[in-house]
């Protein structure tokens, strides 16, 4: 299930698939795994998401918010 979740978010920003639980779901899990990554250092500190992949995080985080 590990590569499942990064292809619900990029069948979501392609608009493939709607934009749902599963979906925030999985943009929580690529959060935490990119944030684990980053604490490492080195070449992996400056990695980050794409713009349209931020902005799908932003609004998870304001739905998990409410």
């Amino acid at each position: 299930m590990d590569g499942s979740y990064c292809q619900i978010v990029a069948r979501t920003l392609a608009g493939e698939r709607p934009i749902d639980e599963q979906t925030h779901a999985s943009v929580a899990v690529l959060a935490e795994r990119l944030e684990r990554l980053k604490s490492h250092g080195g070449l992996f500190a400056n990695i980050e998401f794409s713009p349209d992949l931020q902005r799908l995080r932003e609004r998870s985080e304001s739905i998990s918010v409410v």
